[in-house]
């Protein structure tokens, strides 16, 4: 496994755990933490792998809450590296990513992204007041349990904006994480080891014409 999946926290990262030293055996103590997440990581996407490895018949009964994803294709692998917002139109391309953030600590990230995407398709007002406080309760106010990492000049204006919600309200801090996740994560995640698996085609071996 390269060394680059396991930079330090950077700036896209939400808030570092305030508990977190400096010392000796807080540095273990991440080190451990680091190792068990890629574990957790690893073993997700191997699920996808493992989900689709062979096409089955469709099972029947009933509907499982568990999603299933479909292995992508080198060639559509391939795509998500043209863009972000290639990955992001892709199933199993947002579930790895999405798995990809957890292991570097920033998966808030992408859960407030989806989080707003979900805000802006809802059109009764009821509903829009409830989930822009629950939003701002999970991920924008202070010690919030996702808190992401947006300043508090946007911080303050959507505490005010939630009191008469619209589908605006949350437009320029999920730019903002959009663009962190852009510009930091995603291209760490297009040199990870599993996309590179992904993006491989696989080799074609032929046997040798008996004589």
């Amino acid at each position: 496994m390269p060394s680059a999946m396991f930079l330090a926290v950077q700036h896209d990262c939400g808030p570092m755990d305030k508990s977190a030293g400096t010392g000796p055996k807080s540095e273990e103590k991440r080190e451990k933490m680091k190792r068990t997440l890629l574990k957790d990581w690893k073993s997700r996407l191997s699920y996808f792998l493992q989900n689709s490895s062979s096409p089955g018949k469709p099972k029947t009964g009933k509907k499982s809450k568990q999603q299933t994803f479909t292995k992508p294709s080198p060639e559509e692998a391939q795509l998500w590296s043209e863009a972000f917002d290639e990955l992001l139109a892709s199933k199993y391309g947002l579930a790895a990513f999405r798995a990809f953030l957890k292991s570097e600590f920033c998966e808030e990230n992408i859960e407030f992204w989806l989080a707003c995407e979900d805000f802006k398709k809802t059109k009764s007002p009821q509903k829009l007041s409830s989930k822009a406080k629950k939003i701002y309760t999970d991920f924008i106010e202070k010690e919030a349990p996702k808190e992401i990492n947006i300043d508090f000049q946007t911080k303050t204006l959507i505490a005010q904006n939630i009191q008469e919600a619209t589908s605006g309200c949350f437009t320029t801090a999920q730019k903002r994480v959009y663009s962190l996740m852009e510009n930091n994560s995603y291209p760490r995640f297009l040199e990870s080891e599993f996309y590179q698996d992904l993006c491989k085609k696989p080799q074609i071996t032929t046997e040798p014409h008996a004589t």
